[in-house]
């Protein structure tokens, strides 16, 4: 249990991936990591492909980010929602100012984007968002999954275990 101690926010929202939000959170609560679900409220959400999800916290009710690791923003169409949110935006650029893991996959590479944190930073996710990282100032890298820094990213639901492999590892170092 290499994640032992170790407590990690995970972002939901409606229309998250629902592979991309449920495997990595079993993989790091495997791991045995505390996974706090973050949602813009607390009402359940439904993914893509309709399975179920309850935040435990709202974004207001959220720990901050001295009392996290890192965060992790799963893709579908949630980080277009959670990108919106001001709360949202400023947790994911306090924790990278602190050095600590930023993860996302797929679409989830919007919320960095409106955080302000791409430029000059390698990045991957869904084709889809390759120009809004270029634009962003980000260099595309087609690649399944990989870090650079405090950032995870993973490109898209077959790549899930390349990207829990990088997670649990940034997580654990």
């Amino acid at each position: 249990m290499r994640l032992q101690g170790k407590t990690i926010g995970y972002f939901v929202a409606q229309e998250v991936e629902d592979l991309e939000f449920w495997v990595p959170v079993m993989r790091l609560r495997e791991e045995g990591a505390k996974v706090i679900v973050i949602g813009l409220t607390t009402q359940p959400v439904h993914g893509k492909h309709g399975l179920e999800m309850t935040p435990d916290v709202s974004i207001q009710e959220a720990p901050s980010a001295d009392a996290l690791d890192g965060i992790v923003i799963p893709g579908g169409w949630a980080p277009d929602k959670l990108r919106r949110n001001q709360g949202v935006l400023q947790l994911v650029r306090t924790l990278h100012a602190q050095g600590k893991v930023v993860a996302t996959i797929c679409h989830g590479g919007w919320v960095p984007i409106s955080a302000g944190i791409m430029r000059g930073r390698k990045a991957t996710g869904s084709t889809g968002i390759k120009d809004d990282i270029v634009n962003a100032g980000g260099i595309w890298v087609d690649a399944p999954a990989f870090r650079e820094g405090n950032m995870v990213w993973g490109r898209v639901v077959e790549d899930i275990p390349d990207f829990c492999r990088e997670l649990v590892a940034a997580f654990a170092e």
